[in-house]
Parts: C-alpha cells; sequence; structure tokens
C-alpha cells in the first residue's frame, strides 16, 4: 500500500501558506523591533525575554498576550482539509473562513488594544479595564497577516471565482487589501481625526468653527481688502496654473509634431529637465533672477531707473515657478495625444473644403479633448500639492499645503486643523477629478483603428505655426536662463552681495576625505543623499511591480467590482501629496501599524502616490498587445502567472521603464509628503535643501540640488539600458531590392 506524505494529503499552496504563517507566529517578532529579525530565543528555557521581540507562541505560553491565542487555533484549522480535493465544496468554504476570520481578528484586537489597554470605551465597558499594552505589529504579525489572507483568496478560487485562478485571485486580493490598508484606512481616520479636540473627544461644532472659519474661506480681497482665504488662494492659483500649463504644453507638443521643427530632440531634452528637479529649486532661480537682489531686478534698475520691489513673492511668482515646473507634464501627456489623432479625420474635413484653422478648431481639437482634459487635472493637482514653491514665494499670499505644514509642525500643533484643511485641499482635487470626467462624458475619441491610416497631418495655418513658435521660444529662452541660473547660481559665494565663484558650498555640502578608517564622508550632505538614493531605489521597482500587476488585472482579467477595484487603485492619484502626509502620520503614529521615523512609512508613501502611472503606463501598453497571445499561452497549458512573467512582462519594458523612471524621480524629487514624515535618521534630500533655504543658505541648496539632477540623469540612463526595449518585427518597405524585410524596432 502507497503511504501518501502529508503535502500529498493537503494542496501544496494551503502547505505554503500554513507555513508562512506559523513561521510569522512562532518564530518572528509579533512586534516591531529594530534589527533581530529572526528571534529563536525563546527556545532556550527560562531565557529572560523582552515582550517587544518575542514571537506570539512565547507570549502566549506565558500568559502575557492571551489574544493571540485564537490565531494559533486557526492556524491549526486548514488541517480539517487533510485528503479532500480543491472542487470539494468544503476545502473552500473551509479556507475562506479560516482566512476571513483571521484577518477579522488581527484587526480587531489590533485596533482594539493599544498602549494604554482598551482604545474604546466600549471595550472597556464590555470587558472591563485591561492592565496590559501592545506595541505596533512587526515582522511576525505581517507574515501571519499574509498567510490568513492568501488562504482567503485560495478559498475563493476552489469556489470557482474569476475561473478558479488562484494567481488572479490572489493578486486582487493583494492589492486591495494594500490599498485598504495603505490609501484607505490613513484617509479615513484623517476624517475622523478632524473632528478630534485637543482633550481627545469628537466634537463637530469644533470641526464647523475651524472649517467655515475665514482664514479659509474669505472673500475680502475682492472687496477691497487686503486677502482672501488659503482655500480660494489655492484654488484660484491651481485653475491658472492648470490652464497655462495645459496650454503651454499644447503648443510645445504642437510645434514637435505639426511643424517640421528641426530641433525636436531638443526640445524634448529641455521639457524633461523641469520633470527631474526638485520643484522649489525653480522657485529659487526665480528668486535669483527677479526678487529685491535679482539679475533682471538689478538690470532694470541700471538700465531703467525702477526701483527694486518684493513683486515675486506672493501669485505672480508662485505662477512663474509652477508653470516652468509643471508644463513639461502636459506636454508628456499632449504629444502622444497629438500624434494619435489620425490624419484621415483631417483629410475627410479638407475634402469636405474645410480650412486651416476650420479643420483645427472643428476636428483637430475636439480629438484631443480628452488629453487637454488629463493635462490640466495634473497641473490642477499637482499646484495643488506643491509645498516648495509657496514656502520659498508665497509671502503673503497663503495657500492649503504650507497652511498644512505649519499647523502640525508650528506653534500651532493643531493636527485637527490639518486634517480639516487636507480635507479642503482633497475635496478641491477630487471635484477636479469627477469635472474631467463629466466634461469628457461617454463620447468616443478613438481615431486609430485595426486598418492602415498613411495619411499626412493637415499643416497648421500659418499665423498659428508663427505664434506657436513665438510662445515656444520665448519659453525655452526664459527655462534655458533659469536652469543657468541654478548651475552660476551654485558656484557663486553668495548672490547679490558677493558674485566670486567659489566652490565651498560643493565643499560644504559634498567634502569627501580620508582618515584611520578609511573614505570619510564629511559634507553636510551625504547623509539624506545616501538615505535618498537608497529609498528611492527602493521604492521604483516595488511602485512598478504594484502598477504593472494592477494594469494586468484591469486590462486582462474580468470579475465583480472591476469599477470600484479601478477607483480605489487611481485614488492616490486624486490626492495631493500633501495629505497623503498628514494621512500617513496620523494614522501610523500609533499601534497597531507604527511606522513614524522608520525608512518603511517612506518607501509606502512613494509607492501608493506614484503607483497609479504605472497602472495606466501598464494598462496603455497592454492595450496594443493582442489578447491572442495571453490565449494561446494559456491554451498550451501555461498558468496566468507562467503567462504574465513569459510572455505580458516582455512586452511591457516600454511601461516598466517609464513606471521605473517616474517612481525613481518623484522619490528624488518629492517634498510635499516627505517633509511631514521624515526623522533625524532618515532625512531626505529634499527636506534638507528646504532646511537650507529656511536658514538663507541658498547656496547650498542649489548645488545639492544641482548634483541631484546630475544624478537622476545617470540613474534613469542606467534604468533605460539595464531594462532594455521590447523587439517587435516590423515590415519595412524600402529595403534592399525592393523586397519587404522583417526589423526588429525598439
Amino acid at each position: 500500500m502507497r503511504v501518501e506524505s502529508a503535502v500529498s494529503r493537503l494542496h501544496p499552496t494551503v502547505v505554503l501558506w500554513l507555513a508562512v504563517g506559523w513561521v510569522g507566529y512562532a518564530v518572528l517578532p509579533w512586534y516591531g523591533v529594530d534589527g533581530n529579525f529572526f528571534s529563536f530565543f525563546w527556545l532556550g528555557e527560562g531565557y529572560p525575554f523582552e515582550e517587544d521581540v518575542a514571537p506570539a507562541l512565547f507570549l502566549v505560553a506565558q500568559g502575557l498576550k492571551l489574544w493571540l491565542a485564537p490565531l494559533a487555533i486557526l492556524l491549526l484549522l486548514p488541517l480539517l482539509a487533510w485528503g479532500r480535493r480543491k472542487n470539494d465544496p468544503f476545502f473552500g468554504k473551509l479556507l475562506i473562513a479560516v482566512g476571513a476570520l483571521g484577518l477579522a481578528w488581527m484587526l480587531f484586537q489590533g485596533f482594539g488594544i493599544g498602549l494604554r489597554g482598551w482604545r474604546f470605551g466600549w471595550l472597556t465597558m464590555l470587558f472591563g479595564e485591561l492592565e496590559d499594552r501592545q506595541f505596533g505589529m512587526g515582522y511576525g504579525a505581517l507574515l501571519t497577516a499574509c498567510a490568513f489572507l492568501f488562504l482567503f483568496t485560495l478559498g475563493l478560487a476552489a469556489r470557482g471565482a474569476v475561473g478558479g485562478d488562484v494567481f488572479v485571485v490572489g493578486s486582487i486580493g493583494f492589492v486591495v487589501a494594500i490599498v485598504a490598508l495603505f490609501v484607505f484606512m490613513p484617509i479615513l481616520q484623517m476624517l475622523a481625526n478632524a473632528l478630534l479636540t485637543p482633550d481627545g473627544v469628537y466634537s463637530f461644532s469644533a470641526f464647523a468653527g475651524k472649517f467655515l472659519s475665514a482664514k479659509l474661506w474669505s472673500l475680502d480681497c475682492l472687496v477691497g481688502g487686503r486677502r482672501c482665504g488659503v482655500a480660494w488662494n489655492s484654488l484660484f492659483l491651481a485653475i491658472l496654473v492648470g490652464i497655462l500649463s495645459t496650454l503651454l504644453g499644447l503648443a510645445f507638443a504642437l510645434v514637435a509634431t505639426r511643424t517640421g521643427f528641426r530641433f525636436r530632440r531638443l526640445l524634448r531634452a529641455l521639457t524633461v529637465l523641469p520633470i527631474i528637479t526638485p520643484a522649489f529649486v525653480i522657485g529659487l532661480a526665480v528668486i535669483l533672477l527677479f526678487g529685491l537682489s535679482g539679475a533682471f531686478t538689478q538690470l532694470s534698475a541700471t538700465v531703467f531707473g525702477t526701483q527694486p520691489t518684493r513683486w515675486v513673492y506672493g501669485l505672480p511668482g508662485l505662477l512663474i515657478a509652477q508653470t516652468l515646473a509643471f508644463t513639461p507634464v502636459a506636454f508628456l501627456v499632449l504629444i502622444g495625444v497629438v500624434e494619435g489623432v489620425s490624419p484621415s479625420m483631417e483629410e475627410a474635413a479638407q475634402t469636405l473644403r474645410a480650412g486651416r484653422w476650420q479643420t483645427f478648431l472643428t476636428v483637430t481639437l475636439p480629438l484631443m479633448r480628452p488629453g487637454l482634459a488629463n493635462a490640466f487635472l495634473l497641473g490642477f493637482i499637482e499646484s495643488m500639492a506643491d509645498f516648495g514653491n509657496p514656502l520659498v514665494l508665497g509671502g503673503n499670499f497663503d495657500v492649503l499645503s504650507t497652511e498644512i505644514f505649519f499647523a502640525i509642525v508650528g506653534a500651532q500643533n493643531d493636527p485637527a486643523l490639518a486634517a480639516i484643511l487636507a480635507i479642503v485641499l482633497l475635496f478641491f482635487t477630487l471635484a477636479a477629478f469627477y469635472a474631467q470626467r463629466f466634461w469628457l462624458g461617454r463620447r468616443s475619441y478613438t481615431t486609430m483603428s485595426g486598418k492602415g491610416d498613411a495619411g499626412v497631418h493637415a499643416r497648421l495655418p500659418t499665423s498659428l505655426r508663427y505664434a506657436l513658435y513665438g510662445i515656444v521660444g520665448f519659453w525655452v529662452a526664459l527655462t534655458v536662463v533659469v536652469y543657468a541660473t541654478i548651475v552660476y547660481g551654485s558656484f557663486v559665494t553668495l548672490w547679490g552681495v558677493d558674485q566670486s565663484l567659489t566652490l565651498k558650498h560643493y565643499h560644504q555640502a559634498f567634502d569627501v576625505g580620508w582618515n584611520e578608517f578609511g573614505l570619510h564622508w564629511r559634507g553636510s550632505a551625504w547623509g539624506s543623499f545616501w538615505t535618498t538614493i537608497i529609498i528611492a531605489l527602493v521604492s521604483a521597482p516595488l511602485t512598478a511591480a504594484v502598477g504593472l500587476l494592477t494594469a494586468y488585472l484591469l486590462a486582462r482579467q474580468n470579475f465583480a467590482g472591476k469599477n470600484a477595484f479601478e477607483f480605489g487603485t487611481m485614488l492616490s492619484f486624486a490626492i495631493p501629496g500633501t495629505v497623503i502626509g498628514v494621512s500617513y502620520v496620523i494614522a501610523f503614529n500609533v499601534p497597531p501599524i507604527e511606522l513614524t521615523g522608520t525608512g518603511i512609512i517612506l518607501v509606502l508613501s512613494f509607492i501608493f502616490r506614484n503607483m497609479p502611472v504605472g497602472v495606466r503606463a501598464g494598462i496603455a501598453s497592454m492595450s496594443q498587445i493582442d489578447r491572442s497571445l495571453d490565449e494561446s499561452s494559456l491554451t498550451l497549458g501555461a498558468s496566468s502567472w507562467q503567462t504574465f512573467r513569459r510572455i505580458v512582462l516582455p512586452l511591457l519594458r516600454p511601461a516598466i521603464v517609464a513606471a521605473l523612471v517616474y517612481s525613481f524621480v518623484r522619490a528624488m524629487t518629492a517634498i510635499s509628503a516627505i517633509i511631514f514624515l521624515v526623522s533625524g535618521r532618515y532625512d531626505m534630500a529634499t527636506s534638507y535643501i528646504v532646511g537650507r533655504v529656511e536658514n538663507n543658505e541658498y547656496g547650498i541648496a542649489i548645488a545639492y540640488s544641482t548634483v541631484l539632477i546630475v544624478v537622476m540623469l545617470a540613474v534613469i540612463g542606467l534604468m533605460q539600458l539595464l531594462v532594455g526595449s521590447r523587439r517587435i518585427g516590423r515590415r519595412v518597405s524600402n529595403a534592399p531590392g525592393g523586397q519587404t524585410a522583417i526589423a526588429g524596432a525598439g
């Protein structure tokens, strides 16, 4: 008689996740610790063991944290499925019950018990006083939660969800869990925190008093007063920046694609520069050019005898800096849209005797509507979330992002006010998001089909073409001057006072020496520089992985709740970084998930802030890959995981590069979210630069920014080389000898 092993009598995937769960429960520290990832001390009898580095099994065995005992029972229950097949109804129902109960109990004990016993009064009334406490969950809790989650999804797959595909159901469950934990939960806790008084009591009247305050909604500036409320300031600035950046981005896109412009590559390079530059650095350059001691200000005073003023501090300076910073984003969105307009549509209009202006206004421009709407939305949200430029150039023009910052770190120390301001900011961005969708409506803007389209785009009206040349030429000149100022300013001893050239700013920030221990990083900026590089390199591939996995689920799978799933994954796109930062401080400052002051919270903020870009890039690339490739792989017996890994991913290399580059650059240059999340141990480059700006050390700030730009250009090029490009067979009609050749196109 053949004797079957335990593995053969129990589904292998169940065995895997049970092993993971027991490692988390019995081996790893249950609570968060620094170091000591594997903790076997509890195996030594009578070892003097600290509670915060002990596995859950040890804590239960010692009678210390008895509320963790039910988890052990739940981790044993899947053994009841011994010998049952995957298609047995009991198998699926058991795993669903175990996974759901395990996750529910972890949430209940995690949120119910805090640093001082029960966290809610009704629990105290129900169970009496609790003389114990617990800390933030650690490695052990993480692995145990993962085990329960994937046992739950395995049960759903066994019951036939999404065709019984274990990989797809597990991926959906994983994405839903992390988005709920790191997007929805922080936002909901921030909303609840807005109702808290300093005494820890929830009060709607206190919320209403702050929410309806004149500082937020005053319109005094319209009736002769000095200032309007910060909400109206932010909204007005964001609308202006959205409109201007969209129009300028469209001008750049039209010049690059419709005018036969010779220096298109140079134009593209110039538009990339502001993207890899910390936004507030452009604000610094604007000060160096137009401030009281600025180059243009002094030139104007000398030539025309004008009196230097502080006009650049406030709305004018902010508008210039933000438009310079965010126009390239609009250009990158619009250039693909402009190129994608089918020439046959324009040719049809001209065949019907439409002129160039009529064709452009009634055919070309309406077909660009989705791109225009997306470009405006991006400019609007970026302006709303921008923290660095208002901090540098704001003057008396207060905006929501800086007011949120000062409500938390300033003398006010009012987290509830910060939460209320963040809610207003979130309301504006979500309103813009839905206004954009309403404006686009359900109309179709498709111009590319499977049919050949070898036409030539219609020429632009002559007057429009020359106007575009003038606008783009002026903006390119301004961009060149701004970046020349940034580089030159990093070598100037003291701008406006001592214009002599020096390397002292670079020495002070990035000096390197030798001592008895070897190489010594003596410069004051090295600590934040290496931290930023590590955080960016860790978060970029994770962001790309989560984004592309989500894109695969949205583009290739059909399942119940798909629309809600897509909304949840794209929500963080409409949430400004400032709101993300505030919500993370509120949600992850206390158990059950205590992350403030760690590098993990910085990585998580970048992943979920930038994930939607990976999602959209992946969906766009997958829309060009025929489903028959997936279907052929599945027909030949490959699993969904094998198909995704061997067929889909190699064809997604452009999307992978886009997600990696965007994630890395945003991690290197972001300020609005991380200004709330940095700590003494984990300081980031942008927060270091802001600190230097606040101390009026502009030379060091600009020198550091110049180094960041060079490093980002190098890393982006390296990423492109490492990932490579996809090879696609193309027909080349002008091959030698009149033959049609097949060539690989990158």
